[in-house]
């Protein structure tokens, strides 16, 4: 889609190597094909070239180069984000966190851990659990995402419903701004009430106002048990009403997922499972876990949860009665998405409503797909209204050139507005849903944003046109 950007200069190209190691500098079309794309769509952008630094005096030495050449960069973690944060479509240079990949110590005294961007959320959780701590947010790709892009996207996941999102859990962060210098945004206290929160605007800041080369996290004791059970619904209206009636019952789930049947046949196909019977009369199914540190209590939890999803015409629910079990129905939801995405449904909307209101979210999906001739699968963490829409649409693989699924986007974006919510819960904005963003701010919110953005790169060299051109 770039092919026409001109080739990096051979000084420059010899400056990268000084500061990387020749071997950590790719300019080879194979290598160059590996980042053109993440999980966005079957969208590709190649850079000119790709570096791979292992500290943050490389990073800035790097962004000193590009920012008085003023060759655009695009930050890197693992390459699975779903909004293009990680695509180079000005061409440039990638910078890949991946030799960034160690956890820098785990602090049991005052519970918490610091750890470079380039460890694998699941290896950090699994980490600091042998400790008996506990990272929550945990996105469906916690075994290959990187900290860092969770960070740069303030991931969440199912636990977000019961433990928040990444953004709870960051105290401190180191970043290297555009411009080279190296700061700490804050302190590793629990309180910080000096100053602006720099460390909470770095998150969720996708990577366009500085690359975060340390980052210092909250821990929380690990609960001792977890119980989970599968929910079927005749009616997709009444399993996402259930929802919101299981929290004005009182009861706050360390899980609540809603899986639609046709993403769940898709995921069961793919992955070759039989955990879930998939009968005619179910459209909806909830994953619902509870945790904590008495079995007996949260047995009487699952049991009092279950008579009340007995009016909302539920069919027979299953408890996952062992590990194995449990494992099974997390790595059917875990891998929806990659399973939906082959089966055709290539573009994905990460909308957020208020949890009362993912009834009409969901009728108001399907009324669209009638309207616009689109197929679509609902999915996501019903818990905290954050619906995954999947849409297939015949000769259409991606949201950018086809004029009918951007003005059906954009009517689906004006639904969510209406119903009191935003365009992304947990993906971002990244490239795909920049031209979307009048509909949730006006020009002074917009402009804001922008002047913080010329703040911090002043020549927009860093993830330049994400979120907004």
């Amino acid at each position: 889609m770039n092919a026409d950007k001109k080739l990096m200069p051979p000084e420059i190209i010899d400056a990268f190597k000084k500061i990387t190691g020749s071997q950590y500098i790719f300019l080879d079309h194979e290598d160059l094909e590996r980042y053109s794309h993440d999980e966005t769509e079957l969208l590709h952008f190649m850079p000119e070239v790709v570096l791979k630094p292992r500290s943050s005096q490389e990073i800035s030495a790097i962004f000193i180069l590009c920012n008085e050449n003023k060759i655009p960069v695009t930050p890197r973690g693992a390459g699975t984000g779903l909004s293009g944060g990680a695509l180079p479509h000005l061409g440039g240079v990638v910078i890949s966190t991946e030799r960034m990949n160690s956890i820098i110590n785990i602090d049991e005294r005052n519970l918490q851990v610091i750890t470079e961007p380039g460890v694998i959320t699941e290896v950090l959780q699994n980490a600091v659990k042998e400790k008996g701590l506990f990272y929550p947010p945990d996105p469906s790709s916690r075994g290959s995402c990187f900290i860092g892009g969770n960070v740069a996207e303030n991931s969440g996941g199912p636990k977000a419903v019961k433990y928040g999102v990444v953004k709870d859990y960051v105290i401190n962060l180191e970043v290297v701004l555009p411009t080279g210098e190296i700061i700490w945004t804050g302190a590793n206290v629990l309180k910080n009430s000096t100053g602006y929160n720099l460390t909470q605007l770095m998150v969720g800041s996708e990577g366009t106002l500085g690359i975060v080369t340390r980052i210092v996290l909250k821990l929380i004791p690990l609960p001792m048990y977890e119980l989970l059970m599968l929910v079927p619904f005749k009616s997709l209206e009444k399993a996402s009403e259930a929802v919101s009636a299981i929290f004005r019952a009182g009861y706050t789930p360390s899980a609540l997922e809603l899986i639609e049947i046709d993403a769940l046949k898709i995921v069961s196909k793919f992955v070759e499972s039989n955990a879930v019977p998939l009968t005619d009369d179910t459209v909806a199914h909830l994953i619902i876990e509870v945790d904590g540190n008495h079995e007996e209590t949260l047995m009487k939890e699952m049991e009092a949860i279950s008579e009340l999803l007995a009016s909302f015409d539920c069919g027979e629910i299953y408890f996952a009665d062992n590990a194995t079990q449990k494992a099974e129905l997390w790595k059917l939801r875990r891998r929806v998405a990659e399973a939906v995405k082959l089966d055709g449904y290539t573009i994905e909307e990460d909308t957020v409503v208020p949890r009362a209101e993912l009834p009409a979210l969901i009728i108001g999906v399907k009324a669209l797909g009638r309207q616009f001739g689109f197929k679509a699968v609902c999915y996501g963490h019903a818990g905290d209204g954050n619906l995954h829409i999947r849409i297939k649409k015949e000769g259409t693989t991606n949201s950018q050139d086809d004029p009918e699924m951007i003005r059906s986007l954009r009517a689906l974006f004006q639904l969510v507005k209406s119903l009191g919510g935003t365009i992304s819960g947990e993906h971002g904005i990244g490239l795909v849903q920049k031209s979307y963003m009048d509909i949730v701010f006006d020009k002074t919110n917009l402009e804001i944003m922008k002047g913080i953005k010329k703040i911090f790169d002043p020549n927009n060299i860093l993830n330049a046109g994400k979120i907004f051109d």
